[in-house]
């Protein structure tokens, strides 16, 4: 498989565009490293070493960057850049030869005869990032200059130079320990493969500018430390590796490089070609393991942490439609440490514990995720002991109203109280009002409470319990009977998207094609096909599915500006990448003997291929504008966005 992306010298010099990309390496726990192409950082997000630290389940990043120079005889030049108030400084983009990603993030600069390489590489065996420069040139008395750039602080938050901050160094074999904050680790950066100097010389950068931040309306100005630079011989024949690291000193920089970059090659050489390889090869950067061994996702990068719905919804197309059913087992079981009464709670909590997680529908999204898991072949014996057990235990805290804000009604439905949370999908607040509370009972919720019923009562007829079958039975066809005559608008042959106390909301939205897309449902096939032309209509965009028809007064394009206003589009129009997942299922569920249909739905997943060099690069971003050219938002790599993809190209493969 060849490179994900490469960008020449001509598009790393467009700075407004050069500037909108970025990159990613992850480290399998929770952390990463990324910045632009230009290694040019624009959001607080950014740096080379952010990782979650033992107690917190919050990220923290401790170093931004690199300052990177360059001295040869007759002068110097930068490889690095920074901006600042109405200044970039150093213009090392002007040496840029080019950028690629594959695996990992490789720059190229060229000053006359000298020629420099820089990879990036987050290692998955310990709490490190690898930096490997090689150089070619004819000169024997080159030098390299690096001074480290630290920010010691929650990775969302920004930090001023102050008298609290222990600027004492301690040389270790090869480097440095700093230990900048008590309540944090030491920092090491040690320099393999030639023999460095380093020079003391602290100092604070004052004002570094995240323009990305700025634009959405954010703080955007920080104060980083440097304790002083490394100097080191760049020889043609050699490599030269600096290691970031919280655990301990990284001893072998250069053997550590060889092992994981070995691995990430032998992944890229095994995936598929094409697009669909492409997202293959990023989604185990949303698969963790804790510091426990407990398996995970990652809800998206640089801001996202592990959240219940965002699992349940991702794990399929991470997973199971990868063939790696037993992971999804594991990360399923991992899960059920916080299941109370069939809510996930926010893992990536404030004290780092966990916090009640209100949501209307993660227990259901669980319910669908273990099905999907039996049906690939899941272990019978997890399923029996644990899942299984779990899926009752859901459903019996909504018939029993065990749920805050959620309860069972007569007709046999999911009803939701959004008056003070937003408890759909559809999460967005303004000034802590949701933009839509969809109270009453939403249409996809209670699509998922049908086939959760439904899955139910075949578990319960496999294992011959014909009274619990009846009863689980009865259930689901009241329900089912509820669903169609609250929901379906035979007059317009779609489904309203809420039902509230006899009153529908018809706004026309994509959680009707979730409720036509599984596979159980009230729907019969021409009902299906009814919803997917409505769809075709009104939401569909190359990108994926609008959050609300452009016929709708309350649509909105663009998903830009501050805070407050992206909030109020981000359920109001703004296209989801993910919903294409079960657009795709939905269209196949009512076409699927259409040839063309299939070919149709091929083309437009090979749409999204452009999304990889766009914004974050090798993944799908989490959000675009309602209109076009739907441009790129939101987190830059979103696990149900790559996921659901993954799962639509293998449903098609099916």
């Amino acid at each position: 498989m060849e490179s994900i992306v490469r960008f020449s010298r001509a598009e790393c010099l467009h700075l407004e565009t050069a500037l909108r990309r970025e990159w990613l390496e992850t480290d399998g726990r929770g952390g990463y490293a990324s910045s632009t192409i230009l290694m040019c950082p624009t959001r607080r997000y950014h740096g080379l070493l952010v990782a979650t630290i033992p107690g917190t389940a919050r990220r923290h990043s401790f170093l931004g960057r690199f300052e990177e120079t360059i001295h040869r005889p007759g002068g110097s030049f930068a490889v690095s850049m920074a901006a600042y108030p109405g200044v970039w400084s150093p213009h090392g983009h002007k040496a840029i030869e080019g950028f690629e990603l594959g695996p990992f993030p490789r720059a190229r600069y060229r000053v006359g005869r000298v020629a420099l390489t820089r990879e990036i590489l987050a290692a998955r065996s310990q709490r490190a990032t690898l930096v490997r420069y090689t150089a070619a040139h004819p000169h024997d008395d080159l030098e390299m200059r690096l001074r480290p750039l630290l920010t010691c602080r929650e990775a969302d938050a920004l930090t001023a130079s102050n008298l609290d901050l222990d600027p004492r160094v301690r040389r270790i074999p090869g480097g440095i320990l700093l230990h900048p904050y008590e309540g944090l680790p030491p920092l090491c950066i040690t320099v393999s493969g030639v023999e460095a100097r380093f020079e003391a010389d602290p100092v604070w950068y004052h004002r570094v500018q995240y323009r990305r931040d700025i634009a959405r309306g954010y703080d955007g100005e920080e104060d980083q430390f440097s304790p002083g630079w490394f100097s080191f011989p760049l020889h043609a024949v050699a490599d030269v590796v600096v290691a970031a690291s919280l655990d301990e000193p990284v001893v072998d920089a250069p053997a550590l490089w060889s092992r994981e970059a070995s691995a990430r090659v032998a992944d890229m050489e095994a995936a598929p070609a094409g697009f669909e390889g492409a997202l293959d090869l990023g989604a185990d950067a949303y698969l963790l393991a804790d510091a426990r061994g407990r398996r995970g996702v990652v809800a998206g990068f640089p801001w996202f942490g592990e959240w219940g719905r965002d699992t349940f919804i991702a794990l399929p197309g991470l997973t199971l439609a990868r063939g790696r059913v037993e992971e999804c087992g594991e990360v399923l079981e991992g899960a059920l440490a916080f299941l109370r009464d069939g809510a996930l709670p926010n893992v990536y909590g404030a004290d780092g514990a966990g916090s009640a997680y209100a949501s209307s529908d993660t227990g259901l999204w669980f319910l669908r995720a273990v099905g999907l898991f039996e049906d690939a072949g899941g272990d019978p014996r997890l399923l029996e002991r644990r899942l299984r057990p779990a899926c009752t235990e859901i459903l019996g805290a909504h018939l029993e109203g065990r749920l805050p804000g959620i309860s069972v009604d007569g007709g046999g439905l999911v009803v939701v109280d959004g008056s003070g949370d937003a408890l759909s999908w559809m999460d967005a607040r303004v000034d802590g009002v949701p933009v839509t509370p969809r109270t009453g009972c939403p249409v996809e919720v209670n699509a998922l409470w049908y086939a959760a019923l439904a899955r139910q009562e075949r578990g319960e007829k496999a294992a011959r319990r014909t009274r619990e079958a009846k009863e689980w039975g009865a259930l689901r066809r009241r329900a089912g009977a509820s669903f169609l005559e609250r929901f379906w608008m035979p007059e317009e042959g779609r489904l309203a998207d809420v039902w509230n106390g006899g009153v529908r909301d018809t706004a026309v939205r994509p959680n009707m094609v979730i409720a036509a897309a599984l596979a159980d449902s009230p729907l019969h096939r021409s009902q299906r096909e009814s919803v997917v032309e409505w769809a075709d209509a009104e939401l569909l965009t190359p990108l994926g599915l609008r959050t609300l028809s452009p016929r709708h007064p309350d649509y909105r394009g663009r998903y830009a500006g501050p805070p407050a206003d992206r909030d109020r589009a981000y359920h109001q129009g703004t296209v989801w990448p993910w919903l294409a997942g079960f657009y795709v299922e939905a269209c196949l569920r009512a076409r699927s003997r259409r040839k063309a249909e299939k070919e149709r739905l091929r083309e437009h997943l090979a749409g999204f291929a452009e999304g990889l060099s766009s914004h974050g690069l090798g993944h799908l971003a989490e959000v675009h504008d309602g209109d076009p050219p739907h441009r790129p938002g939101g987190c830059i790599a979103q696990a149900w966005s790559d996921a659901e993809v993954l799962r639509a190209f293998a449903l098609l493969r099916e």
